[in-house]
């Protein structure tokens, strides 16, 4: 399948009633047809791993083509330089997240590049930071504990950050390290009081959130089933 399949393919699924839908959940992207994820996924079946043609369709600008580029590229072929490229490019939460669920979380430095951008200004590059923090927490089984305390003292520190697709990924990372085993449970929560002493708005909503999802008894449940 060529650029100019897919993007013909995405244009006959265009949803105008989807796009007014999408941007009441502030997916803005500055193009955007309103093609469902599933579809998407669909669609990703049907191609496979195609590294060329997902550079290709990342560069349309378009909100669809660049989460099927971010489900049919091949993590072996993915650079540091096209990780940093696409990231700039960012201009939803939903790209952003799609992207790193789909594929930044296999790259080998990861870890590292999750804490990098979590110090950086752009609202969108911040949250893939700890969009990537939730996605590992979530995904990677082999990772130990030790490499999601390291996150701690920046989930702390962004907690101030009180701009609303930041705040919100500070919370879901925060939360899904808590839901990766008992012990982490028990840090993430100490953490989280910690933050919810801080004397600021967004640091107390994404303690408070946090908290009341992690001592619910559904999680630990949860994670009693685990050991």
């Amino acid at each position: 399948m060529t650029k100019k399949d897919v993007l013909r393919k995405l244009k006959d699924l265009a949803n105008l009633k989807a796009v007014e839908g999408m941007a009441k959940f502030g997916i803005t992207s500055k193009k955007i047809y309103g093609v469902s994820i599933p579809n998407l996924r669909k669609i990703a079946k049907e191609i496979g791993t195609n590294h060329q043609l997902a550079l290709e369709l990342w560069d349309e600008g378009i909100r669809e083509a660049r989460i099927l580029a971010s489900m049919i590229d091949d993590p072996a072929l993915v650079t540091e330089k096209q990780m940093e490229k696409w990231v700039k490019d960012f201009d939803s939460w939903e790209v952003c997240d799609q992207c790193c669920m789909n594929l930044f979380w296999q790259m080998p430095y990861v870890f590292e590049k999750a804490k990098e951008w979590t110090s950086r200004k752009e609202e969108f590059v911040k949250r893939a930071g700890f969009a990537l923090m939730a996605v590992l927490a979530w995904k990677d089984k082999e990772a130990k504990n030790k490499d999601f305390t390291k996150f701690f003292s920046v989930i702390k520190k962004e907690s101030l950050d009180e701009r609303n697709f930041v705040k919100k990924a500070v919370n879901w990372a925060l939360r899904q390290i808590g839901k990766r085993n008992s012990y982490l449970n028990k840090k993430a929560i100490g953490l989280a009081k910690e933050i919810q002493k801080i004397d600021s708005k967004s640091a107390r909503w994404i303690a408070s959130d946090a908290i009341r999802e992690l001592e619910s008894e559904a999680i630990q449940k949860k994670l009693r089933n685990l050991k």
